[in-house]
C-alpha cells in the first residue's frame, strides 16, 4: 500500500469518528480525534499488536474504543488531552502572534484602501466622499477613536488637513496605485503623530503623563492580564501540591496500604490535569512579563520622542516639514508598538480564560474538603520547599567515572539546560506509580545518550543512573497508559508516528519510526596564509580554453551590448560604434602672393634745405 493511500485510510477513520461524535451530540476536532486514535493504539491494555496487520475487526474495535474515550463525562484525562490540543492550536510564538495581529489589521484596512486607490472621481461630491474615506482609513489604521465618534473624526480631519489639504486630491489621483498606498500609510502615521502631539500639548505642565497617551486598550489589559494569570497559577500550584501530597502518601512503596476506597487513578489524572494547566500558565505568564518589559521600554521611547518633538515645534512660528515629519512618524511607530502589545496581552488573557473549562472535571470529582480529609495531618510541601530540602545533596562526579554528570559550577548556562521529562524526576515517576515530583538540577544532571535527566534526591539519581535504559522504558510504558503524559513530559521523540490502517504491505508495521535530522556545518580554512592566494589561478584547463575562446571571439566583434540591474528584464539595449574613416587634407604651396607689388620712389631728399620732396608711385596693376 502506498503512503498516500494509507493516509487516506487514516483520514477516513478520523472522519468517521468525528461524524459519529457529532451524531451523539459532541463536537470534536480532527486533531483531538487523531491524538485519541494514537493514544488508543499505544495503550497495551487495548490489545493492538503493532507487529501484525490490522483487520477490519481491529479497525472497528479501534473506532469503538475512541468513541468510548471521547464520550467520557467528567474525565480529567480527557480534559487534559483537550487542553493540550486547544493550547497547541491557539498558542504560538510571540513573533507569529504579532504577525497575526498585523494580518487582522490589514484585512480590516484592505477594503477601504482598495476603494480609495481604485476610485475615479469626476464631481465635487465624489471628491468630498473620497476625502472622507481617507479620513476613515486613517482612523482605522491608527485605532485612535471610532469612525462613528464625531469628536475623533473632527480631530482626525483637522490633523489630516494640516498635512494633506483637500485641494491636493487632484495630485493624489494621478499617482500610481502603489504610490497611493504608500502615501496613505504615510498620512496615517503623520496624523497619528500629530494627534498624539496635540493631546500632549493641551497639558499646561511641561511633563506629560505618558499613560494618558497610551492606547486605551493597553491601559485596561496591562494591569489585568499579569495579575489574572498569576492568580490562576497560584491556585493551580496550591492544588497541585495538595494532589502531590495525597498521592505521595498513597503511592509510597514503603508505607503500609490501608483499607480505603480512594480512587488513586483519578487522583493521578487530576494531578496530571492541574500540572499541565500549571505548565501552560507559566508559559503565558512569561509572555505577559515580556510584554510588560516591552511596554516599559516603549513608554520610555514615547516620552523621549514627545520631548524632542516639543523642543522642535514649540516657540517657533514655522518648522520645516523635512524636520518635523520624521518625528511624527517615529512617534506613530512607537504608539503602534504599544497597540500591538495591548492586542497580544488580550490574546494571552483570552487563552488563560479559555483554559478554565479544561480543569473543571477534577474540581467536581475532588472538592477541597475531600482533599483536606485525605491529607489529614500530612504536610503539604511546595516545589520550592522540596528543592530546599534536597539542596544539601550533591553528586560527586569523581566517584562515577563511567557516567557523565553536569553540575552548576562546571557547566555554562546551567539554568537554561533542556531537561527531559520537563524537569520531572523519572525515578519517582516509575517507583511511585506515576507520581510527578520536580527534580532538583543542583543535585546533578545526569547525561545519558545526549539527553539530560534530573532527580528529586541523590538516592533517586544513583538508582536511575544504575540502569537508565530500564527506567526510560518504564516511563514510556507509563505514558502509554496515560497518554496525556506524552505532551506533559515532552515524550514526543520516544513515540513513533501511528498509522492505524487495516491494509499494509508485508513487512510494514503499525508504528513507523520518525526520522530525526539536525542541521550541522563545518568550516575549513582553504588558504591559511592570505598572501599565497593567486586570484587569477585556474586549475581546470577546459575553463581556460573556454575563456580563451571567449576572448578570441570578442576580438572579432564590433557591436557590443551592455546589461545592468536597471535594464534587466526590461528591454534589449544595444550600442553600435562606427570606426573612423581614412581621411587626408592636401594644400597647395605657392611662392608669392597674388597681390600688386608696391613700387614707390621718393625724390628730393638730398636737395636744398627748403626744397620739396617728390613721391612717385610706380606700382603696376596685377592684370598687366
Amino acid at each position: 500500500m502506498s503512503r498516500a493511500h494509507a493516509e487516506s485510510v487514516i483520514k477516513n477513520i478520523i472522519c468517521e469518528i468525528v461524524q459519529e461524535c457529532a451524531v451523539r451530540g459532541h463536537v470534536v476536532s480532527e486533531t483531538l480525534v487523531a491524538f485519541t486514535v494514537k493514544a488508543v493504539v499505544l495503550d497495551p491494555r487495548n490489545g493492538f499488536n503493532v507487529d501484525r496487520l490490522l483487520t477490519k475487526q481491529d479497525v472497528q474495535k479501534l473506532v469503538e474504543l475512541c468513541l468510548e474515550k471521547l464520550m467520557e463525562k467528567c474525565s480529567p484525562s480527557l480534559d487534559t488531552i483537550k487542553m493540550q490540543v486547544y493550547f497547541d492550536m491557539n498558542y504560538t510564538s510571540r513573533c507569529e502572534f504579532l504577525e497575526e495581529i498585523h494580518r487582522v489589521v490589514e484585512s480590516r484596512l484592505s477594503p477601504v484602501r482598495r476603494e480609495i486607490t481604485d476610485s475615479r472621481v469626476k464631481t465635487r461630491e465624489e471628491l468630498d466622499a473620497l476625502y472622507r474615506k481617507i479620513i476613515t482609513f486613517v482612523q482605522l489604521s491608527t485605532s485612535m477613536g471610532s469612525p462613528k465618534d464625531d469628536k475623533a473624526v473632527q480631530q482626525a480631519t483637522a490633523a489630516l488637513q494640516s498635512v494633506f489639504p483637500q485641494m491636493e486630491l487632484g495630485a493624489f489621483m494621478v499617482l500610481l496605485k502603489r504610490d497611493k498606498e504608500q502615501q496613505l500609510n504615510e498620512l496615517a502615521m503623520l496624523v497619528t503623530g500629530i494627534r498624539l502631539f496635540n493631546k500632549a500639548s493641551k497639558k499646561e505642565s511641561e511633563e506629560t503623563d505618558i499613560h494618558e497617551l497610551m492606547p486605551a486598550i493597553l491601559n485596561e489589559a496591562l494591569p489585568v492580564t499579569s495579575k489574572s494569570i498569576e492568580h490562576e497559577l497560584s491556585v493551580s500550584q496550591n492544588l497541585a501540591w495538595k494532589y502531590t501530597a495525597v498521592l505521595e502518601k498513597l503511592t509510597d512503596p514503603d508505607s503500609q496500604p490501608g483499607e480505603c476506597d480512594v480512587p488513586v487513578v483519578l487522583l493521578k489524572q487530576a494531578l496530571y490535569n492541574i500540572r499541565q494547566h500549571e505548565v501552560f500558565l507559566k508559559m503565558l505568564l512569561a509572555d505577559a512579563c515580556l510584554c510588560a518589559k516591552h511596554v516599559e521600554s516603549l513608554q520610555t521611547e514615547l516620552s523621549s520622542q514627545m520631548k524632542l518633538l516639543k523642543e522642535t515645534v514649540q516657540s517657533k512660528t514655522a518648522v520645516p516639514t523635512a524636520r518635523v515629519f520624521p518625528l511624527f512618524k517615529s512617534l506613530s511607530k512607537v504608539w503602534s508598538g504599544l497597540k500591538d502589545e495591548a492586542e497580544l496581552l488580550n490574546i494571552l488573557n483570552n487563552i488563560t480564560h479559555n483554559l478554565q473549562p479544561f480543569i473543571a472535571s477534577q474540581a467536581k470529582i475532588f472538592s477541597q474538603a475531600y482533599l483536606d480529609g485525605l491529607l489529614e495531618s500530612s504536610e503539604v510541601k511546595t516545589d520550592e520547599q522540596r528543592m530546599t530540602e534536597s539542596s544539601g545533596e550533591r553528586i560527586v562526579p569523581a566517584e562515577m567515572k563511567t557516567q557523565e554528570w553536569l553540575l552548576p559550577e562546571t557547566t555554562a548556562n546551567f539554568n537554561e539546560l533542556s531537561l527531559q521529562y520537563n524537569g520531572v524526576c523519572g525515578y519517582t515517576l516509575v517507583n511511585n506509580d506515576g507520581l510527578l515530583l520536580p527534580g532538583n538540577p543542583h543535585i546533578g544532571v545526569f547525561k545519558h545518550k545526549e539527553k539530560l535527566y534530573v532527580f528529586r534526591s541523590k538516592e533517586a539519581a544513583l538508582k536511575f543512573a544504575s540502569s537508565p535504559g530500564d527506567f526510560i522504558a518504564e516511563v514510556a510504558e507509563k505514558a502509554k497508559h496515560s497518554p496525556e503524559l506524552i505532551q506533559l513530559l515532552k515524550l514526543h521523540q520516544q513515540f513513533s508516528r501511528v498509522s492505524p490502517y487495516a491494509e499494509m504491505q508485508p513487512g510494514e508495521r503499525l508504528l513507523v519510526k520518525p526520522i530525526t535530522k539536525c542541521e550541522s556545518g563545518t568550516q575549513t580554512d582553504i588558504h591559511p596564509v592570505e598572501t599565497n592566494i593567486v586570484k587569477s589561478y585556474e586549475w581546470n584547463e577546459w575553463e581556460l580554453r573556454r575563456k580563451a575562446i571567449k576572448l578570441a571571439d570578442l576580438l572579432t566583434k564590433v557591436t557590443h551590448s551592455v546589461q545592468t540591474d536597471l535594464s534587466h528584464m526590461r528591454r534589449e539595449n544595444v550600442t553600435q560604434t562606427w570606426l573612423p574613416k581614412n581621411a587626408a587634407c592636401q594644400s597647395k604651396r605657392d611662392g608669392e602672393s597674388n597681390v600688386p607689388k608696391p613700387q614707390i620712389y621718393l625724390a628730393g631728399l638730398r636737395g636744398q634745405r627748403d626744397g620739396n620732396m617728390v613721391k612717385t608711385n610706380l606700382t603696376r596693376s596685377v592684370d598687366e
